[in-house]
């Protein structure tokens, strides 16, 4: 039950859609001056070490975040994200990758509440020891070791009735699919109007796109976006890619995805099956609920990638594996 943990894939590919949206999603909502509270059901350590043990083992940020690093002409949404990631590194090395619950604290401002779950052990005393290095307000921040699906029912509606929610557990059990989807269905019963951001995994699992498929039915505004990197695995196993589905979704995101998808599949794609699709609410369906069959994604984008795997331009730490 406790044997995932997030350092270990910290600033791959997964985490450079989801991150770079929810940071868009955070800018979207500080446009306003009326407070608002982002929640977060699996909240993880919060900040972790790229040329630390885990991360610097695993290797995975060398096919995501680093692609990225001086990598010509970035996008928008590129752009502001790495300027987000930029902040946590004033050395103007990427050493230190920040979480969801980091990004959220640097972005929120006083009269506006962050709440996080997390029930693994050893990742809520890190992620309590990170925001006190963050020093993060106690009136602002509170942290709950807790199954962020149970925990949600109560938060909900928060009382600015403007809201965040991310919903992105490791998947590892099966049954999480159908609680995120439950978690999404319960929490616009209590919230409708909230911003519901959920992040999964692209996996040889029929519950994957299964949950992907029920979320589009939902009689609610939503976009969805998928950035694929390479082909499936022939053993089924590992991440070829991640998708994030949003309920209520700024109204900028669609035009800035549209933008960036293309740039971030040619970035970061391992072989000449990388692609990305980008659908909304507002396209066509059927009676019943399904897009046409004649649907088609977001066109295919191969990219050549250089020997080293990383873009000339990119600077590195010494001691980054």
């Amino acid at each position: 039950m406790f044997s995932y943990r997030h350092a270990f894939h910290a600033g791959n590919h997964a985490d450079v859609l989801k991150h770079a949206i929810l940071v868009q999603i955070l800018d979207y909502f500080n446009r306003k001056d009326a407070p608002y509270w982002v929640i977060d059901t699996h909240a993880g350590a919060g900040l972790y070490a790229l040329d630390g043990e885990w991360a610097g083992q695993s290797g995975e940020v060398v096919d995501g975040l680093d692609r990225l690093l001086g990598a010509p002409r970035p996008p928008k949404l590129v752009t502001r994200y790495l300027r987000a990631i930029q902040e946590f590194n004033p050395d103007g090395v990427a050493n230190r990758y920040p979480g969801s619950p980091a990004l959220a604290l640097r972005a929120l401002r006083a009269h506006d509440k962050l709440r996080l779950f997390e029930l693994h052990p050893t990742e809520i005393e890190v992620l309590q020891d990170t925001l006190r290095q963050l020093g993060a307000p106690r009136r602002q921040v509170a942290i709950a070791r807790e199954d962020g699906f149970d925990g949600l029912k109560r938060l909900l509606p928060p009382p600015t009735r403007r809201g965040i929610v991310l919903i992105d557990p490791s998947y590892e059990d099966k049954r999480d699919y159908r609680h995120t989807l439950q978690a999404v269905r319960d929490g616009l019963e209590r919230f409708a109007s909230g911003c519901f951001a959920v992040w999964y995994p692209l996996v040889q699992r029929v519950q994957a796109h299964e949950m992907a498929r029920a979320l589009e039915r939902l009689p609610v505004e939503w976009l969805h976006a998928t950035l694929t990197v390479r082909k499936p695995s022939a053993d089924g196993l590992g991440l070829h890619g991640s998708g994030m589905f949003i309920v209520n979704p700024p109204w900028t995101l669609h035009e800035e995805l549209r933008a960036a998808l293309p740039w971030l599949t040619k970035t970061l794609a391992q072989d000449e099956h990388a692609r990305h699709t980008l659908e909304t609410s507002g396209q066509p369906r059927n009676a019943s609920g399904d897009a046409p069959a004649a649907r088609k994604p977001a066109p295919r984008t191969g990219a050549g990638r250089p020997a080293d795997g990383r873009p000339a331009a990119q600077k590195r730490s010494p001691s980054r594996k």
